[in-house]
This record gives structure tokens, C-alpha cells and sequence, in this order.
């Protein structure tokens, strides 16, 4: 080994010749020959592996790859885990809800972002409603309750816009009336400004409905395709004029929360086929259709036709029981009313 080393070395000694000794190195081409050393003289066994080395090509050496840590040495241990802190938090986030007057298992159906929505964002939602809104426990109940959805909405940066629309340009005015709005629709938290809030305002105030803020703030949640137009329309329909309609419903704004075949079709039905008024009584008094049918126009109707007497609609509904019975009673036992009372009646004319 230690030959065929120094072989190799002498006959690459240009690569090497620094290793020589300066007396051995040759002086001239002619002499090289006779400056060699000598082959029974092998060279220190460190220098002739350095020579050899120097003969192989290059190859940086990569460390092996480490294998990393195993931190996880049972996973299903730790998948255990992570089910057992997620069904706490479900846990947690039930009861957070029913404190809030929401059942989340009946809820989830029509409302199933509720389920993904952290409980960091329903609080942060619920105290924000607390804050901005001027509401109390109890409200904050009734909203969530009423409206389940408002606590998946997107957090306060979400129901931000609906309350500066409602402060800046609905003229919701103060603290007490925000509340009072929120309690009544919850829906507006959900309402979107640009394609719901906005539109419904400009049409009612294109109708000149008054303190849209004060006292019809609710309407705002309303669309007008599907829920306003339909109630003009229906007006309309059964004979009153355009103008006739937009005055019944500047007079009494509440119209427009009435459902169509609900309630105002078979009221004005009673009204025109059973009770034969003329519509210049109902477009003097709208909230004819803001009683119960049932319960208290036709009953009270019927008293009156067996009696044979004839009261103005305001009149006829408006009392209560009592006072309505001592007001009947008084015309049976009486002369007919004058023309400038207000129980006349154009039939007493006959």
C-alpha cells in the first residue's frame, strides 16, 4: 500500500511539489531524472494519503438528513384531546346561547352559521348590542331570540354601518328610540344599508310617510318589491286611486305590515259584501284593518245590525268592551245622534 502510494504521489509530484524537499526539487529539465528520490524512501504515510486525496474529484459531504423529534409519540391520545375541548367549547357555547334566550339545536336548521361562529364572536357581538344599542338584558334576549342570526352577522364591524344609517339618516334620535326600534325589528341588525335600508327609506319618504325615525323606524327592513308595492297595488285594486292609496298609507303606516291574503283581503271582503260601507269610510279611517276579524269586527257588526243601529268605523271599534256596550246601549235607548255628533251615521238619514 505504502508503494503504490509513493508511486502515485512521484508521478504527480507537479500537483504536490511543495511536499518535496527544497534540495530535491528539480533545477532544470535535464536533471529531474537524477533529483528524484529515491523509491526505497516511501514517504510518511500522512503525506502520501494527503497525495492520494488530492487525485480523487471533490465531493462535499452532506450530513445525513436527521430524523426529526417524535413530539407526538401516542396520536390518538392527543386526537382524544383535541374532541374532548372541542365538545367542551360546543358545550360552553350552548349555554352561552340559551342564556341569550337562543336554542342553538332548534336554531341550527335555519340558521347553521351559528354552529361555526366562535363564542369569542357572540360575546363580542352581544356586548357591542349592549353598548351601542342602549339595550338592556332583556332586550338583548328578546333580539336574539326574535332574530337568532344577528349573532352570526360579523361581529361589531359588521353592525356598525346599520346603526350609523339608523342615527345619520333614518333620524332614529337618542338612545331611547334605537332601542325601541331594535326591539321592535331586530331584523334591521341583519339588513343590509346599500340594498335594503337605503331604498325603503328614499320610497317612503318619497310617499312623505312623517317621523319615519321616531315611530315606522321598522319599516326600514322591509323590501319594497316584495312588501310595499304589493299593499299599494292591492289598494288600488279594490278601488281607491293612486292618490287615495298613497294617503291611506301616509295616514296609517303600519298598512304595509299587513299581510295581503291574510288579513287585508278578507277584512275588505267584510267589510264590502258583509257590513256595506262605502270605501270613503275606510279611506277616512285605514286602521280598520289593524282589528281582529274575528274577534271584534264581527261581532261588534252583528250586536249593531240586531240592534238596528249604525256607528261610524272609529266609533265601532275603537272603544273598549265596556265602554262600547254603554255607547250601544245609549243609542237604542236615545233619538237618533245629530248630524255633528260623531256617532251619525249617513243611515240614520233613511
Amino acid at each position: 500500500m505504502d508503494e503504490l502510494l509513493h508511486l502515485a504521489c512521484i508521478s504527480n509530484s507537479h500537483l504536490f511539489s511543495p511536499l518535496l524537499h527544497p534540495r530535491q526539487c528539480p533545477s532544470s529539465p535535464s536533471s529531474s531524472s537524477s533529483s528524484l528520490p529515491s523509491p526505497r524512501r516511501p514517504l510518511p504515510r500522512a503525506a502520501a494519503l494527503r497525495c492520494a486525496s488530492s487525485l480523487l474529484p471533490y465531493h462535499p459531504t452532506l450530513a445525513p438528513p436527521t430524523k426529526p423529534p417524535n413530539r407526538n409519540p401516542n396520536p390518538s391520545q392527543e386526537q382524544e384531546e383535541d374532541e374532548v375541548a372541542e365538545e367542551e367549547s360546543f358545550q360552553e357555547k350552548v349555554l352561552y346561547l340559551d342564556s341569550l334566550g337562543v336554542d342553538l339545536l332548534a336554531a341550527a336548521s335555519a340558521h347553521p352559521q351559528l354552529l361555526s361562529t366562535p363564542l369569542a364572536e357572540l360575546r363580542a357581538t352581544a356586548d357591542f348590542l349592549l353598548a351601542a344599542g342602549g339595550l338592556s338584558g332583556a332586550d338583548l334576549r328578546r333580539v336574539c331570540g326574535m332574530c337568532p342570526e344577528v349573532l352570526a352577522a360579523g361581529g361589531p364591524r359588521a353592525l356598525a354601518p346599520v346603526f350609523a344609517f339608523l342615527v345619520r339618516e333614518a333620524g332614529v334620535d337618542g338612545l331611547p328610540a334605537l332601542r325601541r326600534a331594535l326591539r321592535r325589528r331586530p331584523r334591521l341588525l341583519v339588513s343590509d344599508v346599500a340594498s335594503r335600508l337605503r331604498p325603503t327609506l328614499y320610497f317612503l319618504q318619497m310617499l312623505r310617510v312623517p317621523h319615519i325615525g321616531l315611530r315606522h323606524a321598522s319599516l326600514l327592513s322591509c323590501s319594497v318589491e316584495d312588501k310595499l308595492l304589493p299593499r299599494l297595488h292591492f289598494l288600488q285594486g279594490v278601488g281607491f286611486s293612486p292618490r287615495e292609496a298613497r294617503a291611506m298609507v301616509r295616514r296609517f303606516p303600519q298598512l304595509f305590515c299587513y299581510s295581503v291574503a291574510g288579513n287585508l283581503e278578507p277584512k275588505f271582503d267584510f267589510f264590502a259584501v258583509e257590513m256595506r260601507r262605502s270605501l270613503a269610510e275606510l279611506r277616512e279611517f285605514p286602521q280598520f284593518f289593524s282589528f281582529s276579524l274575528r274577534d271584534r269586527i264581527i261581532p261588534r257588526h252583528r250586536r249593531c245590525a240586531e240592534l238596528g243601529v249604525s256607528l261610524p268605523l272609529p266609533a265601532l271599534l275603537k272603544p273598549g268592551e265596556d265602554q262600547f256596550a254603554a255607547r250601544l246601549l245609549s243609542c237604542v235607548s236615545s233619538s237618533p245622534p245629530l248630524r255633528r255628533s260623531p256617532l251619525w251615521c249617513d243611515r240614520f238619514s233613511d
